[in-house]
């Protein structure tokens, strides 16, 4: 298990996502900016536009997503 905060997958904010594998705290973190926009929380809402440009374009992102492997992969376990 390893943990990445929201601002480490590109949000602004410090919570902590635990997972197994790098697709567990981005698709945690997908959920958070989804509640976080239900919520009306305009500081989000960047991340949260960002995250659907993602999903929707998956090749053209794939050097984020790559990204985010890497550093998950280097993360110690908790």
């Amino acid at each position: 298990m390893k943990t990445m905060t929201c601002r480490q997958l590109g949000g602004p904010c410090d919570l902590a996502h635990r997972g197994e594998t790098h697709d567990d705290v981005i698709n945690a973190q997908d959920q958070h900016l989804k509640q976080a926009e239900k919520e009306g929380d305009e500081a989000h809402l960047p991340a949260r536009k960002e995250m659907k440009g993602r999903w929707r374009h998956p090749k053209k992102s794939l050097g984020w997503y790559r990204q985010m492997q890497a550093d998950f992969a280097a993360l110690p376990e908790d």
